[in-house]
């Protein structure tokens, strides 16, 4: 029906025209919830006439149940017709999305730059014709697609384009509605329904008009299909057949009329049904003739072809359950294989047809369809991967096979998924299937995984992984995937237990690997373990890596490197990829890798003074964990939080959150979370002033003397240990520990390990503050505001006993002022008593009024930053950095921003 004859949708089709209106002019999307047959197609096929009457250009697409498992399957749909204007992308995300739709051959790429990719292709689009983007029954789109739209629907706002999807009440599916309104279509109230039969069947009897408007409940499909099986009827249905669903008497009627078609029809519906897309040129290849067969279905309204698009579009879903429902096995088998020789170019929807071909076991599909599962999971889609797996194992000849597959497929849910209890249920058919040690590693690598998620302890789980690497037949192949996994568990898991006897099987296995370890696993074996001893070994390789990132699409490789490089201060070459991984798990990606990714930027804010975004990530890593069943990660965060509240003076917070992670640690065997633990407790007495209770705390983690082997964190205390030393009279420790750090030469790991070191050294020798005040001034140290302010701190206070008052004051007012920058009031508020110390003022007006992120807000705007680039570089809205400086202003006297930068400078001054 056209717009026009739609009975009873006023309101819907007013509701359509001011969406659509919004839509080109600002950007909107919508999505319509509604029963099979209530009218969600027909709304939809009314949304296109208003667009195309209001000027847009329409762009449709719809879910099939039979492709649901093919990544961007429905993407190709909906973006197919904006082929050229693929071209005018840049050509990094042009040949994502290439790739993505299947227009293009390359490796598969990150699911976040074909979200980019589409969005910019869109609004590209939009720049010469406003589009309307309609994407009908979303509860069979794939996962990949439903990604990427979700994605688009959220950033939609000021590009002239409208995103309508529609769904079906009841129905699950991979959909994120943020970003869009909802709104359900309701049944046709009774009299409208009524009206609506009178219209269409004039002469039809009271009885039977009755029974229809019972039968039917308004559903308008219902109304307008089965008049002719009730008239049709000899007498009444017997056994009240208003019980059976009206989905399934719909159903039923379309199959009667898909029956009186042609036999080639038929073949041409199914050939359609399962190749989804309703692509006509797969169609014609799958044929190998034209479409002359599809005539009869389209004059039976069954199905519509548009040329425009060259689509196949069916009327209703229904119509293609009942094509599929009325097939014979044969014909089914037939019509799979020659989609499979018509997609020879498309390497997942090829093994899934073959698969849906094959009746029993075979291995030639089981390896097709393994090898996609690896193909789809560089682009970060682990739950298109297990579903691969899965369906491998079940056309696997051999059991070893099948049990191989089914522990990888646990291994990916596991480890990357975030499907915790599915992987349990894999793993336990995979050791059914088979005992085979060719399999044991995936097994393993699942089971060790899941233990740490669940009651388990790390020495167990440690030693259950060793035991498979050292039985399973890999020949320490470097080649072997499996092995390669298997060892980057094993670090993780020796590194949480934090003791040399851990690392043993580990380097032992390395070792063996031939021809040679891969890059990131062997950089990650140098800097992650014992940076101390083997870090600066590994400077080249590690700026090599580093390098490749920018175009680096697999998440788990990106994530990492992240991790290879925490202990060389490297992650700030990491930012940019982390944030993709950050970005792609809000969007619904593996939440294994949003977690690491997390961990990085949490590290990284926390050493260059970004505090508040440090806590907010740390929290949206724990709501990560407690939601996704990756609890055993949740400490990483915990730690994270409590460092930041014990730097700001929150320190019953520090100390009840470092307790936390004690208390929760030590029955699992994670060491290593436990010495982490002692960190903020040594930040906590520092800031208390408590140099002894720092001191122990310091030395718990690694003793004065000593940077403990395989303890890397004790990096991050040597200046806390050294300083509460120097306070508590024991010089001795104190000098034992800067000659331990010169002797390891810690300050060659990075700038940073060179800053504290030289600071290190200024608390025991006057001699040393060249040097320090030397490193002070380069670029490089810049970036570690909390490391450098600490620095600082400790010149001034040098400064002013020794030789300088005025110099002094240089060093501390800058320290000043990156404390308060973030938040470290008692580090502040110890700069503070030294300042007075040398005859300054401690103002209670001017700056000293302003809160960390306002004083923060304040130097940027005074540095000629508009609001939008404080925002970006904040990570705040333009909005917030606005609201902020309507506060600051009054705070500081002035009311313009020139003003500001007078107040700032003064306010230094006098300081």
């Amino acid at each position: 029906m056209t717009s026009g004859e739609l009975f009873g949708r006023h309101a819907e089709l007013k509701e359509l025209s001011g969406f659509l209106g919004r839509a080109r002019q600002q950007g909107a999307a919508r999505l319509m919830w509604g029963e099979p047959g209530v009218g969600k197609s027909a709304l939809m096929a009314a949304g296109a006439e208003i667009a195309i009457t209001a000027g847009m250009r329409v762009l449709r697409a719809s879910g099939s149940e039979f492709e649901v498992d093919i990544s961007y399957s429905c993407l190709n749909q909906l973006l197919l017709p904006l082929t050229a204007e693929i071209e005018r992308l840049p050509p990094g995300l042009r040949e994502a999305l290439s790739v993505a739709l299947g227009l293009g051959v390359g490796a598969p790429t990150d699911a976040l730059l074909v979200c980019n990719a589409a969005l910019l292709l869109v609004k590209t689009a939009a720049e010469d014709v406003p589009l309307a983007l309609l994407v009908d029954d979303v509860q069979w789109i794939d996962r990949a697609s439903a990604f990427v739209l979700g994605f688009v629907a959220r950033r939609l706002e000021g590009v002239r384009a409208g995103l309508l999807i529609s769904a079906r009440t009841g129905s699950t599916n991979f959909l994120d509605p943020r970003g869009f309104t909802e709104t359900v279509v309701q049944p046709l109230d009774r009299e409208v329904a009524g009206q609506l039969v009178d219209a269409h069947f004039p002469e039809m009897p009271g009885r039977i008009r009755q029974r229809l408007l019972d039968l039917a409940q308004g559903n308008p499909l219902a109304l307008a299909e089965l008049p002719a099986t009730l008239l049709g009827a000899a007498r009444e249905d017997s056994g009240h057949p208003e019980l059976v669903p009206l989905s399934d008497r719909l159903q039923a009627m379309f199959a009667g009329r898909i029956a009186d078609l042609p036999d080639s029809t038929r073949r041409m519906l199914l050939l359609a049904t399962f190749e989804g897309t309703g692509d006509v040129r797969v169609l014609r290849t799958a044929t190998g003739d034209g479409l002359a067969e599809l005539a009869p279905a389209e004059r039976a309204q069954l199905v519509r072809v548009d040329d425009a698009t060259a689509r196949i579009a069916f009327r209703h879903p229904l119509i293609r359950s009942a094509i599929v429902a009325g097939a014979t096995h044969e014909e089914r088998r037939n019509a799979h294989l020659a989609l499979a020789d018509a997609l020879a170019g498309d390497q997942v929807r090829r093994a899934w047809h073959l698969a849906a071909a094959t009746d029993g076991p075979d291995e030639s599909v089981a390896r097709s369809l393994e090898e996609s599962a690896h193909q789809v999971m560089l682009r970060g889609d682990a739950f298109a991967a297990v579903a691969a797996l899965i369906r491998a194992a079940e056309l696997s000849v051999q059991s070893s096979d099948r049990g191989r597959r089914l522990s990888e497929a646990a291994y990916i849910g596991a480890e990357a998924s975030g499907a915790i209890h599915d992987a349990r249920t894999l793993l336990t058919n995979a050791r059914l299937a088979s005992t085979d040690p060719a399999g044991s590693l995936h097994a393993a690598n699942a089971a060790a995984f899941l233990m740490l998620n669940g009651e388990g302890d790390v020495a167990t789980a440690h030693r259950l992984l060793v035991g498979a690497i050292e039985t399973a037949g890999h020949g320490y192949q470097a080649g072997d995937a499996a092995l390669i996994e298997a060892l980057h568990t094993l670090m993780l898991l020796s590194w949480y237990g934090s003791a040399p006897e851990y690392w043993q099987p580990f380097y032992r296995a390395l070792r063996r690997l031939e021809p040679r370890p891969p890059d990131v696993l062997a950089l990650a074996s140098q800097t992650f373990p014992d940076p101390v001893r083997a870090g600066r070994a590994a400077q080249s390789s590690s700026q090599a890596i580093l390098s490749t990132l920018a175009d680096e699409s697999d998440p788990t490789r990106i994530m990492r490197i992240g991790t290879a490089s925490v202990y060389l201060d490297r992650l700030g070459d990491c930012r940019e990829s982390s944030w993709r991984l950050v970005r792609q798990g809000r969007e619904g990606g593996a939440p294994r890798r949003h977690l690491g990714a997390l961990m990085h930027l949490c590290l990284d804010d926390y050493l260059v003074g970004q505090w508040a975004q440090a806590e907010q990530l740390a929290l949206e890593g724990q709501r990560i964990c407690d939601s996704t069943g990756y609890s055993f990660f949740a400490w990483y965060f915990l730690y994270n939080r409590a460092i930041v509240a014990a730097g700001q003076g929150r320190f019953d917070e520090a100390s009840a959150l470092a307790d936390e992670i004690t208390h929760w640690a030590l029955p699992h065997g994670v060491t290593a979370a436990t010495l982490f633990a002692q960190h903020p407790r040594t930040l906590v007495a520092l800031g208390r002033g408590d140099f002894d209770a720092a001191f122990q705390h310091a030395a718990a983690m690694s003793p004065p003397g000593v940077l403990a082997s395989h303890v890397p964190h004790c990096t991050w205390v040597m200046f806390d240990l050294v300083e509460a030393a120097m306070r508590t009279g024991r010089t001795v420790e104190a000098r034992a520990h800067v000659e331990a750090m010169r002797a390891a030469d810690v300050a060659g790991l990075s700038p940073r390990m060179a800053l504290i070191h030289a600071a290190a050294e200024v608390l025991l020798d006057d001699a040393a503050v060249g040097r320090l005040e030397h490193l002070l001034t380069s670029p490089e140290t810049e970036r570690w505001l909390w490391d450098a302010s600490r620095a600082r701190l400790v010149l001034g206070e040098k400064l002013r006993r020794s030789r300088s008052a005025a110099e002094a004051r240089r060093y501390l007012g800058a320290a000043r002022a990156g404390f308060a920058a973030m938040g470290a009031e008692p580090w502040l508020e110890r700069t503070r008593r030294e300042l007075r110390a040398i005859g300054y003022r401690s103002a209670d007006a001017g700056t000293a009024s302003l809160t960390a992120q306002e004083l923060q807000i304040a130097q940027l705007a005074a540095s000629g930053l508009t609001n939008k680039q404080i925002a970006e570089r904040l990570y705040l809205s333009h909005r917030t950095v606005g609201a902020h400086l309507y506060r600051i202003f009054p705070k500081l006297g002035v009311t313009t921003r020139a003003g500001l930068r007078d107040a700032l400078s003064s306010d230094s001054e006098a300081r």
